[in-house]
């Protein structure tokens, strides 16, 4: 099956302020990812904060031009920003954002804010945009008369669902879900994870799902690809990562999912903080934090490679031992 979208070799970078006599930092936000999304699948994005995730999700929908590299949606290159083109190709792509409420204008009713899409892509008039408005919020879960509240009158969960409402009013066939529960009680979490799971099945919409938290990641995505310092390090089937994680930072990911009667017995503890992008380690970037590094992974940047039905990048992959399902 053709690929929905590919990720070609893509780069982001920032200059950071200098000081008087100094020069500029540069971070590298996402550096050199490869990446393919297939028709109807759910891919997701994990890794810690700062790794790039958001930044890549970015890039993906055309919001964000690469520093270099490219993105192909349906094989077409993805069109300038503010063109014609590329407005046209808003409708077919959205963004689930993190905070619903930042997300949403607190000055406008809920109805209004549902139909915004509707009437800037000229896809309803009239009746009909009430019509709409009326089965978008019926399809997630929200009643008639919450159509004329305010943002703040809901709770968390429910602004959520508005968001994913005024999402799909374009009828998109991709989606950027951009750690859509992480400000969302546990309770609401799961109600919203599974609303998304039934969406993705009744549409066969394509998502990229980006979070830290695995256990959410682990009930939604066909695929996972591991970012760390802006590099994907392992990816692979979702069963394959969580049953049998093979970088080791992908293992120490792993491990720390807690689960029902068992202790932190296993648990793997990286050493340190993830490093400042701007000060990027030599060779593995990885290699700070890692039990298996030696002198080698710090002066050779490890290719991700497929070992065996999945890419990893580790140049001490069959020293690392597997972790039990």
């Amino acid at each position: 099956m053709s690929p929905l979208l590919e990720a070609r070799g893509l780069v982001q970078q920032y200059t950071s302020g200098k000081s008087l006599f100094g020069k500029p930092d540069i971070v590298r936000a996402v550096d050199g990812i490869d990446l393919t999304v297939t028709r109807g699948e759910v891919l997701g994005i994990v890794g810690e904060s700062g790794s790039g995730k958001s930044t890549l999700g970015r890039m993906l929908l055309g919001l964000e031009t690469p520093f270099s590299g490219e993105v192909l949606y349906h094989g077409q290159p993805m069109p300038a920003p503010r063109t014609e083109q590329w407005r046209r190709l808003r409708a077919q792509m959205q963004l689930i954002f993190q905070d619903p409420l930042a997300a949403l204008d607190r000055r406008m009713t809920i109805a209004a804010q549902i139909a915004e899409p509707l009437e800037i892509h000229g896809l309803a008039k009239g009746a009909e945009v009430t019509d709409r408005v009326a089965a978008l919020m019926a399809r997630v879960g929200l009643r008639r008369d919450q159509a004329d509240r305010y943002p703040h009158e809901l709770s968390g969960g429910q602004r959520q669902r508005v968001v994913i409402a005024r999402a799909l009013a374009t009828n998109p066939g991709f989606l950027v879900c951009d750690e859509p529960v992480s400000a969302l009680d546990v309770s609401i979490q799961a109600q919203v994870v599974n609303l998304l799971r039934d969406l993705q099945e009744q549409d066969g919409l394509t998502m990229v799902f980006i979070s830290h938290d695995l256990k959410v990641v682990r009930n939604i995505c066909d695929r996972v690809a591991v970012m760390y310092l802006g590099r994907v390090v392992e990816e692979a089937p979702s069963d394959s990562i969580f049953a049998e994680p093979r970088h080791p930072y992908t293992q120490a990911l792993v491990s720390s999912i807690p689960l029902a009667g068992q202790g932190l017995e296993g648990r793997i503890i990286l050493r340190g903080e993830p490093p400042n992008p701007a000060a990027r380690p030599s060779g593995c970037a990885f290699h700070p934090r890692c039990r298996f590094a030696d002198a080698s992974c710090t002066v050779q940047v490890p290719p991700l490679e497929n070992h065996g039905g999945r890419l990893a990048a580790c140049l001490k992959l069959p020293r690392a031992p597997r972790l039990a399902a």
